[in-house]
């Protein structure tokens, strides 16, 4: 079942499109109906929805300004735009807002609805394989460094803004190039999607993992002070090393990992600056015999 939000304040033009559903030549859809701006807003940010139709009149305010409030939200829900207005002007701000599709109320037929929910359902699909080529690591499904370095910069702009703390923790698997050289690529493959995997299933649904090199990962820990960003770090090593790592043909490998600790701002005054600082925590972490995790204000210069 195809769930559909619909946004109008007309209910007359809502059972017009429930309609104009009931002719369609296949497909199953459930529609749920939202008559105003700020109920259709918080229903479509829920992303339980694979499509919107959303009007382009909501009362005192439209849908090109709901559509991008929805965006500067993360909402990536596909919406075709609709409108009493048949002015190009009114179809380009729809296209550059973000919407799929547009279509011109006292012109659509069941057949032309359910073309554009077909074609905006296919390219969402695309966009969304798009987005995820760009900001994830193919091997892993981790964030890639590109979008790390977007996240972290991002997050250091909101810690500043409200004067909560920020935490980083940079991991690398101890001895990973030997896995390579003794099992082959094929295992050091497998480790690392397994590792990932753990590490992931080790911290908190709004703070962020990704894989930064080779073998080596990062945590970026919202409203984190040391104390916390250092226990979230053991936790991630010892998952990590808790059970072997399964090679694949029944064949398994104990894996170990280190951990630098920083946080904003107690360790470092900007985002390059926390990289840095766990950057070398994690050295301290191989130096001092790895399969640990050591904190930044472990590291600094006493003189």
């Amino acid at each position: 079942m195809i769930k559909v939000l619909v946004i109008d304040d007309d209910r007359l033009q809502f059972r017009l499109v429930q309609a104009h559903f009931k002719n369609f030549r296949k497909g199953a859809y459930e529609l749920d109906w939202s008559e105003t701006y700020e109920h259709g807003l918080a229903r479509l940010l829920t992303g339980g929805y694979a499509v919107c139709l959303l009007d382009y009149r909501l009362g005192e305010r439209d849908g090109l300004q709901l559509i991008r409030e929805a965006a500067e939200n993360g909402c990536r829900t596909p919406i075709v735009f609709l409108t009493a207005e048949s002015s190009e002007s009114v179809d380009i701000q729809a296209m550059e807002a973000g919407a799929l599709d547009y279509l011109v109320k006292g012109e659509i037929t069941p057949r032309m609805l359910e073309r554009s929910l077909r074609y905006a359902l296919k390219l969402g699909d695309t966009l969304e394989a798009l987005r995820r080529l760009a900001t994830r690591d193919e091997l892993t499904g981790l964030l890639n460094r590109r979008e790390f370095d977007r996240m972290l910069a991002d997050e250091e702009d909101r810690a500043r803004r409200f004067g909560h703390p920020l935490g980083l923790v940079i991991i690398d698997i101890d001895r990973f190039k030997a896995v390579n050289d003794v099992h082959g690529h094929p295992a050091g493959d497998a480790v690392l999607r397994e590792v990932a995997h753990r590490i992931a299933g080790a911290i908190r649904t709004v703070d962020r993992v990704a894989r930064i090199g080779g073998e080596e990962f990062a945590l970026i820990l919202v409203q984190t002070d040391g104390p916390s960003a250092l226990e979230v770090a053991q936790r991630a090593i010892g998952a990590v090393a808790q059970n072997p790592a399964p090679l694949g043909n029944g064949l398994s490998l104990s894996v170990t990992a280190s951990a630098g600790v920083a946080t904003l701002p107690a360790d470092a005054k900007t985002a390059a600056e926390l990289i840095a600082v766990a950057d070398k925590a994690l050295y301290a972490a191989k130096e001092r015999g790895r399969h640990r995790a050591v904190p930044a204000w472990e590291t600094r210069d006493r003189s």
